[in-house]
């Protein structure tokens, strides 16, 4: 388990701290609390990245002469 911290974790979704913050405060994704410090978990942090994946649709393709 490899725990980072707040500007790691921003910075590894190229994002501001704020950001990962606002996450924490809402619950929107698992971290752990150390005394006063606030550390997440890699694998936590690319499931929440991995859970608002968007996926292309793709139409079914038409059938000319059939």
């Amino acid at each position: 388990m490899a725990l980072l911290t707040v500007d790691e974790a921003a910075e590894r979704l190229a994002t501001k701290p704020r950001f990962i913050r606002r996450l924490i405060a809402e619950k929107r994704i698992p971290y752990v609390k150390l005394g006063a410090h606030v550390r997440l978990d890699e694998v936590d942090l690319d499931e929440f990245v991995e859970a608002g994946r968007v996926r292309p649709q793709i139409p079914p393709r038409a059938s000319f002469g059939t």
